[in-house]
């Protein structure tokens, strides 16, 4: 946590930006090239932010105020597994999820990186099943609509990805998201599905959940109540994503399509592990490889990039700069 008062040059930064607003945004373009010294540019994208109010004295002492902070240590003890996450004694290894090279990483005397790439296969495999027709629904027609049933990082993330990359989406696909346990949300979503053609995601790591099984439970009625009330049926309409073996199996879900994910992933970033199965299913597996293969290619610049030319250091100054010193209450993000 920063340290306003002794730790940071926070005072240094706040008099020099009360001097910095005297001047125009106008102002500071006339200074100079702007965009060629306030641009980073690389083989895949473009991030300009010379249309803010920074310089390079206040990306100095941006700089200066992340280095006594010790951010660089603390950056490198998150992607080395320290448990980071001091509450709950945790280590936080989102990074891991999409980490392609072969490097080791040990977390508790294991390691880790061979489990991911187990489910990451485990999920491949399903997907292309799914998508082949080779795993079908009961009466043997293929899956085209696939219900994600979550709440919180189980349902935003996943349904975040699939409206950004829908035009990526795999012929014949549809997805729905459910997390509201209002069970109007469930009705909506299944409204006008054939329970012949449809296919269950249950995203709850303990399987105890009370809103997701609830949903859950309240799905496996409406399945059944089309479906002559036959159990067996089950097993080919619902996946889990879970940890609780036992639970998945007392709800009818087959364990071997169980896929397993750890409590080191935190649930707001929890898209990159099983719990982006519904991404794989809607976008394609391999699609789904190239969404971890950006997010790694991150990871390395975040990792090794010097602050002045580090693109979430930046973005996060920016944001230091307009919520704390100049009293911005919104934050407009505008794709276009």
């Amino acid at each position: 946590m920063i340290n306003k008062s002794e730790q940071c040059p926070w005072a240094e930064i706040g008099k020099y930006i009360a001097e910095l607003k005297k001047r125009t945004i106008k102002d500071l373009f006339l200074a100079g090239n702007r965009f060629n010294e306030y641009s980073i540019e690389n083989e895949h994208f473009l991030f300009d932010y010379s249309k803010n109010y920074i310089d390079d004295k206040l990306m100095s002492l941006f700089v200066n105020m992340a280095e006594k902070a010790k951010l660089r240590e603390a950056i490198e003890a998150m992607f080395s597994g320290e448990k980071i996450n001091n509450t709950e004694k945790r280590a936080v290894l989102h990074t891991a999820l999409r980490d392609i090279s072969d490097t080791e990483l040990m977390l508790d005397g294991e390691e880790i990186k061979a489990k991911i790439a187990a489910v990451r296969s485990k999920m491949k495999d399903f997907a292309q099943r799914v998508h082949s027709g080779a795993f079908c629904g009961y009466t043997g027609r293929k899956l085209t609509h696939i219900v994600n049933i979550g709440i919180g990082g189980s349902d935003l993330g996943p349904a975040m990805v699939c409206k950004a990359l829908r035009k990526y989406a795999v012929d014949g696909i549809h997805i729905h998201f459910v997390s509201n346990v209002d069970s109007t949300d469930l009705a909506e979503n299944l409204k006008g599905l054939n329970p012949e053609t449809t296919l269950f995601i249950i995203a709850s790591k303990t399987f105890t959940t009370q809103e997701t099984i609830r949903n859950a439970e309240s799905a496996k009625s409406w399945f059944l109540s089309k479906t002559n009330g036959d159990t067996a049926n089950i097993a080919m309409h619902f996946v889990a994503l879970s940890t609780n073996k036992e639970a998945v199996e007392r709800f009818g879900i087959d364990s071997a399509n169980m896929f397993e994910f750890w409590d080191w992933v935190g649930g707001r970033y929890s898209l990159w592990s099983a719990i982006g199965l519904s991404i794989a299913l809607y976008i394609g597996y391999d699609n789904f490889e190239k969404l971890l293969e950006g997010a790694y290619y991150m990871d390395k610049h975040f990792r090794t990039a010097p602050f002045e030319k580090n693109i979430p250091f930046i973005m996060a100054a920016l944001g230091i700069l307009y919520t704390d010193f100049m009293g911005a209450e919104s934050h407009a993000v505008i794709p276009y």
